[in-house]
């Protein structure tokens, strides 16, 4: 996933995004990371962002249609966000809510911005449904496994991702394991911040579980 410049943004028109990251800035405003299927990762300022209206639009996981306006290359984009899917429903359940958090801060993270990867996309939506719509964490943490390898296999460090599939549920925690240090130097070595909390959050709640 080598870093290139950054595409034109759509013409007119919103398009679907996934809030990946938000950080405060201003009084009320966002930088708002958002991952687009033909956009790929980007970073757009959005006015009023930590305002009444768009707080419960702007959370980590949410789809949104949003209009994307770049003034100059200098600058970051501006947006307008409409929300399409909320996520919010799931955040008062710990495992649902560590798992969205933590796939939203990798991809975030780990990405280059500006470069369109639309089989990630694709990934990280369904990882995201499958969260939210499987009965329990067991249907979708070989979802989230299969994700990460996705990332790695990316950026040139080759995972097998059959064994996700395959694995029984200790094999399934175990794969994780073995994944964490690979993640934490290939994918965020340059990343200032530290996103590798938020899977040590969600690990931690999966290992709680137990084996069949």
């Amino acid at each position: 996933m080598d870093d290139a410049t950054p595409p034109s943004l759509p013409d007119a028109g919103p398009v679907p995004q996934i809030v990946c990251a938000v950080l405060a800035h201003g009084e009320t405003g966002a930088v708002v990371r958002l991952l687009g299927s033909e956009t790929g990762l980007v970073a757009a300022y959005v006015a009023g962002a930590r305002g009444r209206t768009l707080r419960p639009v702007l959370i980590p996981g949410n789809l949104v249609a949003a209009d994307l306006v770049r003034r100059s290359e200098s600058r970051l984009p501006t947006a307008r966000v409409e929300l399409v899917t909320s996520r919010g429903p799931w955040l008062g359940e710990p495992l649902a809510s560590a798992g969205i958090a933590w796939a939203c801060a990798l991809t975030a993270a780990a990405l280059p911005e500006g470069l369109p990867l639309p089989a990630i996309h694709g990934a990280l939506a369904a990882l995201l449904d499958a969260i939210c719509l499987a009965p329990s964490a067991r249907g979708w943490a070989r979802a989230l496994a299969g994700y990460e390898a996705l990332l790695l296999r990316e950026a040139g460090h080759g995972l097998a991702p059959a064994r996700a599939a395959t694995a029984d549920w200790p094999g399934l925690l175990a794969l994780l394991d073995t994944q964490g240090p690979a993640i934490a130097s290939q994918l965020l070595a340059e990343r200032r911040r530290d996103v590798m909390a938020a899977r040590a959050i969600l690990l931690d709640r999966l290992k709680r579980i137990g084996s069949d």
